[in-house]
């Protein structure tokens, strides 16, 4: 018989006590995954893993380990235990190691309201292919379309628990069901693609499939005709599908590790502004459905809605522990962490104020500019903040999107651009980062 993952974990705790470790946490992720890939109406190709990856971190005074594996044999768990605590002998000392004291642990989970976990039936690699084959047709009756490059479904589920010595045990499910599917429009130098797709932790909650590949192909042919924008300052308005790599920036800027090495552009922003005095950034890890949330992070410490800006301002950093004892702070909550790595401050769900005006009002209102639906490449400089992509959209005259662009660039300064975004009101409530097309009044783009 398989054993859970909460046997396993005791199993690598008791391995790592009897190896001579003073402390110890062990993580164990077991899951299934199923994706189906169609291509010309037939199956291209079929997969189905089941795994387990198992963690153990070790403590031998101040110094710590991490090792991994994929075998829940007992010798394995034992020669774990003991390769982390020769590993672990011969680290450095860290001052800032070490596990959460028993009163920061969180008590009285209730992993229920979540709802992380669909109970609903795993789906048959008929029914998925099923899917991908709808999503996929429906693109093709686009006239536009020359071919899909992919339509795919997918599948999966898994059980993390996490436990300690200093007596934390806790553990959930997630699932996720997800549907993509990737048109292409023209032919030789001019092809042009694009994609649309949705991932949910219900089934029930995923979009129809004849909806996404019908998108996926309007967007494709939207893009035809590409040219190159003129080079000079322009408005910039970052459509939905890509303004939370924005927010993404300045998550990445106040992340506790950045910070304690000094190497970010808001390192000396707390309680300063970063966005407009209007507008909040709040995390919430505890919305029902949403891919970021959890009960408890993987320190072992409880979740908890925090303002990150309130009001425009910057309230903190996201720390794990680590981090929170280097800056002489508390943890936030905030430890990530997979079967291979030592924790570290992750984000959870967050969601941006989202303004009056809908997003044809902001094209409307920047007057000559560029939308912005797809980006690639980034050279951010993580100390000053200077911003340069590849990006593509569409050009925007008198309001009215005119015709299509490509092979530009966009750049400026994040604290700048940060600080003068006008949001619009179309954010998609289910996302883990739930933020609104972003327009930027006045970015450089090079182009002719």
């Amino acid at each position: 018989m398989t054993q859970s993952p909460e046997s396993l974990t005791a199993q690598l705790l008791d391995a790592a006590r009897t190896a001579g470790a003073d402390a110890a946490d062990a993580i164990v992720m077991q899951g299934t995954s199923l994706s189906i890939d169609v291509r010309t109406g037939a199956l291209e190709h079929a997969e189905r893993a089941e795994a387990v990856d198992l963690g153990l971190r070790v403590f031998v005074g101040q110094r710590s380990a991490t090792v991994s594996a994929s075998d829940t044999a007992s010798k394995t768990l034992e020669e774990m235990a003991v390769r982390a605590i020769a590993m672990a002998q011969e680290a450095p000392e860290d001052p800032y190691t070490g596990l959460a004291d028993a009163d920061q642990l969180a008590r009285d989970i209730d992993v229920a309201r979540l709802e992380l976990h669909d109970p609903t039936p795993e789906p048959s690699p008929a029914s998925l292919q099923e899917d991908a084959q709808a999503a996929e047709a429906a693109a093709l009756e686009n006239k536009g379309v020359t071919q899909v490059q992919s339509a795919s479904a997918g599948y999966s589920a898994r059980h993390v628990h996490l436990a300690a010595t200093n007596g934390f045990s806790g553990g959930y499910s997630r699932t996720s069901r997800a549907l993509s599917c990737v048109a292409i429009a023209g032919a030789g130098t001019g092809m042009e693609r694009d994609v649309d797709g949705d991932s949910r932790t219900f089934q029930s909650d995923l979009r129809d499939p004849r909806e996404i590949g019908t998108q996926a192909a309007e967007r494709a042919v939207a893009r035809l005709d590409a040219r190159k924008p003129p080079t000079g300052s322009f408005p910039v308005l970052f459509d939905e599908r890509i303004a939370s790599s924005l927010i993404g920036h300045l998550l990445v800027a106040i992340n506790g590790s950045s910070i304690a090495r000094g190497a970010s552009w808001l390192r000396d922003a707390r309680g300063q502004s970063v966005l407009p005095d209007h507008l909040s950034l709040v995390e919430d890890p505890h919305r029902p459905r949403a891919s970021g949330s959890r009960p408890f992070d993987a320190e072992g410490l409880p979740t908890q809605r925090r303002e990150i800006v309130k009001d425009g301002v910057l309230t903190g950093w996201t720390l794990d522990l680590a981090t929170g004892r280097k800056l002489g702070l508390p943890s936030t909550g905030n430890a990530g962490r997979g079967a291979s790595s030592a924790p570290s401050p992750s984000t959870w769900n967050v969601a941006l104020s989202q303004g009056e005006a809908s997003r044809a009002d902001l094209l409307r209102d920047m007057g000559i500019g560029l939308l912005v639906t797809s980006m690639i490449g980034a050279t951010i400089n993580p100390n000053t903040g200077d911003y340069s992509r590849g990006a593509a959209g569409f050009w925007v005259e008198n309001g009215e999107i005119t015709h299509a662009i490509n092979e530009c660039t966009i750049a400026g300064n994040l604290r700048d651009m940060l600080r003068q975004i006008v949001p619009a009101n179309d954010a998609r409530a289910h996302l883990s980062r739930v933020v609104p097309s972003l327009l930027v009044p006045g970015m450089t783009l090079a182009g002719n």
